[in-house]
């Protein structure tokens, strides 16, 4: 972990109304007892970024995002790009629980993840809008 959220992480987030009291940097460590249904990285493998590795027996989903924080352009630009992920990842959990329950049992909940990270919808709901691409 980086030591610190991003203050461009933070301002994008409050940005949107959502609360950032008690976020912090954290390492996988602190996360060694959660049971999850799902583990979902979003590491930018285009940049070379090594993933974390999950070893819980939780579904693994990767959702490939460029890592904001690594972009050298001016402010302004920087803060479009946080808020560009920001919006893919809204975007996707939007749809993603837009899905009818049964449609999220066992494999299927798999399945959605996936389709979700390729940009295509998981069967029944409208395709990508387009701040996911």
């Amino acid at each position: 972990p980086a030591g610190a959220v991003h203050p461009a992480t933070l301002a994008a987030l409050e940005a949107r109304g959502i609360s950032t009291d008690g976020l912090e940097s954290q390492s996988w460590d602190a996360f060694a007892r959660l049971a999850p249904d799902a583990v979902i990285t979003v590491c930018d493998s285009a940049a070379g970024e090594q993933c974390p590795l999950w070893m819980g027996r939780a579904p693994k989903v990767h959702w490939g995002l460029a890592d904001p924080s690594k972009g050298n352009g001016s402010e302004a630009e920087q803060s479009a790009a946080f808020d560009a992920v920001i919006a893919t990842i809204e975007s996707r959990l939007r749809r993603l629980l837009a899905l009818a329950p049964e449609q999220l049992d066992g494999e299927g909940f798999v399945e959605a993840l996936t389709s979700l990270a390729s940009g295509s919808s998981p069967a029944g709901l409208p395709s990508a809008t387009k701040e996911e691409h």
